[in-house]
């Protein structure tokens, strides 16, 4: 090896290997601070591509869950409304099966008159059946409402609607045509009654059913998210306890390539000694 003063080739290299140090201990810092191993598409292209795609299917699933919550909502407030005029009728049924006996006319009359306010209550708790705009019951949505069931928005789920209208496949009972005047359209109104009580019984058990499994997706969406953010973080994630043991490696590394550089830059010192008398 020349002895020289021009070139440190001793010198040279402790800066080197001081340079890699720091670079490392850099990275290593930024994943202690960030707690991610992979924080952008620097660090890995391939992982990071991967996970950005993760990240937004996590957030396709978040507005799939806005949309089952909204449907959860309308199928409540339906289930709710079908629930209180089911009510409603066995009401209308006792009032009708009193009238088919023979009673006296202001007997009849007080009846008649419970048997009209119920039939208007009824009506009014159909239509207010709302949420957001959607009535699952007054036959203004007769598809139903249909959401979207996964990320590409390639399959969709049907909430069914249920016409609770008077004179309508559920509610045979007509106001324009039952009523309680006298024993016999009493007893008409009364089967009226009863087939709309049996109709109402079978909507509310497919309302149910339609909740159910809207309650059940709802469900699969929120552990299929969870499964996505462990992914994620199994790909992203920085090991802190692994990253905390290199931090100390690259401390005393760093420490000790300082002192590499010193003794290296002290030797051409030694040249001086050889021209002292």
């Amino acid at each position: 090896m020349v002895n020289g003063v021009n070139n440190n080739a001793q010198s040279l290299a402790a800066l080197q290997n001081l340079n890699a140090t720091n670079k490392s201990l850099e990275e290593t810092t930024d994943r202690i601070s960030s707690g991610l191993k992979v924080a952008d598409a620097k660090d890995n292209a391939a992982i990071f591509s991967v996970a950005q795609s993760l990240r937004g299917e996590h957030a396709a699933y978040d507005v799939i869950q806005v949309s089952l919550d909204r449907s959860k909502s309308v199928s409540d407030v339906a289930i709710a409304a079908g629930e209180t005029a089911s009510d409603i009728l066995i009401q209308l049924r006792d009032k009708a099966l009193s009238a088919t006996k023979d009673i006296d006319a202001s007997s009849r009359a007080a009846f008649q008159e419970d048997f009209n306010s119920l039939l208007v209550q009824f009506e009014k708790i159909v239509g207010s059946a709302e949420f957001d705009g959607v009535n699952l019951l007054d036959n203004s949505n007769p598809g139903g409402l249909e959401f979207i069931a996964d990320a590409s928005a390639s399959t969709t789920l049907r909430l069914d609607a249920e016409d609770f209208s008077f004179g309508g496949p559920n509610i045979i009972i007509d106001p324009a045509t039952h009523d309680l005047s006298d024993p016999v359209n009493a007893t008409a109104a009364l089967d009226a009654i009863k087939s709309s009580i049996t109709n109402v019984n079978g909507a509310l058990a497919r309302l149910g059913g339609s909740s159910q499994k809207i309650d059940n997706h709802a469900n699969f969406v929120t552990r299929l998210q969870d499964v996505i953010t462990e992914g994620v973080g199994e790909l992203v994630d920085a090991d802190l306890g692994k990253e905390s043991a290199i931090l100390q490696s690259l401390q005393v590394k760093q420490q000790l390539g300082v002192q590499a550089m010193s003794i290296a830059n002290q030797a051409p010192q030694a040249i001086l000694s050889l021209f002292q008398n």
